[in-house]
């Protein structure tokens, strides 16, 4: 178990969502100062509003997707917000604020590995005859909380077969982009850039697991992972990899950047599981951004019945 010292612990793992997102205004809106004391341990959501990005260009011919849950959707404000993204800054409003300038065009993916159709793709040729989907999924983050978040996106499955991946490759590794202009987070070793990330390849390939290119029918927001991010909805948010350059096929086990970072923490496969406490704190229960009270965490995030075959048998405790 990590045991952390007071100066090592980040404002973000201890501070309410809104408490420090709009700390300088919060403190100069002394008329709400007294509510939000009374509302103490259940935070102050509902006495702040966030300032959500500028919205972007709408995305057409988006069909519905049968794989949406109904839940209650979170507010564009919100989802544009409050998120991690370290290349931009480790408190969840930095990401929002760091990234307002970021160039997401041109943007070119490499492909590498164990396939036939190696070399570079720019953003038109990964999307070239994709239907776009709106998928809403629920979005957990290892710190125990959660979305409900509109995606726009495509199945991960249909990219893959465009590299055509040989019989060796049994996992997909991928990387952001590492710009220290551009990310100023970079520029601060709280983990070794570039950012890494992987998926065993039926993961991969199965229906849930999508590439993202917008929210909310819109093109996807700098602070959210533009152009192209990942969405593994019955997995951690550490998972949802943002900005994807590189895909490589690989026969070994990819080495993930928080796994390197904090591996008694963070492995592998990151699957949601509410009966493994995290060292510091338990994941049995959640709190939805922008509600009061807590819920109990479900198994695989929600999706157990569509994704619990995939690891029949595989201690979870273990292979966390």
């Amino acid at each position: 178990m990590l045991i952390k010292r007071a100066p090592d612990i980040r404002s973000s793992e201890i501070t309410d969502k809104k408490l420090y997102l709009n700390r300088r205004e919060f403190i100069r809106a002394t008329s709400v100062t007294a509510a939000a004391a009374a509302v103490g341990v259940l935070g102050a959501d509902t006495l702040i509003a966030a300032k959500g990005a500028p919205h972007g260009r709408k995305l057409e011919n988006i069909q519905k997707s049968r794989f949406s849950t109904t839940e209650k959707l979170n507010a564009w404000e919100d989802i544009t917000s409050y998120n991690n993204y370290y290349e931009f800054g480790v408190d969840k409003d930095a990401p929002a604020d760091q990234s307002r300038n970021f160039k997401t065009q041109p943007w070119t993916v490499t492909v590498d590995g164990e396939c036939n159709k190696k070399g570079a793709m720019n953003l038109e040729d990964v999307l070239k005859g994709e239907t776009l989907e709106e998928r809403i999924y629920r979005h957990r983050c290892v710190e125990a909380w959660s979305m409900i978040i509109p995606w726009v996106g495509f199945p991960l499955a249909n990219f893959i077969k465009k590299c055509e991946p040989t019989s060796k490759a049994k996992y997909i590794e991928f990387t952001t982009l590492y710009d220290s202009k551009q990310m100023p987070g970079t520029r601060v070793p709280v983990l070794r850039w570039p950012y890494v990330e992987g998926l065993r390849m039926d993961e991969a390939l199965h229906p849930l697991t999508i590439l993202v290119v917008g929210l909310y029918d819109e093109v996807l927001p700098n602070q959210d992972g533009a152009p192209l991010r990942l969405a593994v909805p019955w997995k951690y948010g550490f998972k949802h990899i943002k900005s994807i350059v590189k895909v490589k096929f690989t026969e070994k086990q990819p080495y993930n950047t928080w796994q390197e970072q904090a591996p008694n923490e963070y492995g592998f496969y990151a699957n949601v599981n509410p009966t493994v406490d995290h060292p510091r704190w338990s994941q049995a229960t959640e709190r939805r951004i922008g509600e009061f009270l807590r819920r109990k965490t479900l198994m695989f995030n929600g999706y157990g019945d569509q994704v619990a075959s995939l690891y029949s048998g595989m201690d979870l405790r273990r292979n966390y």
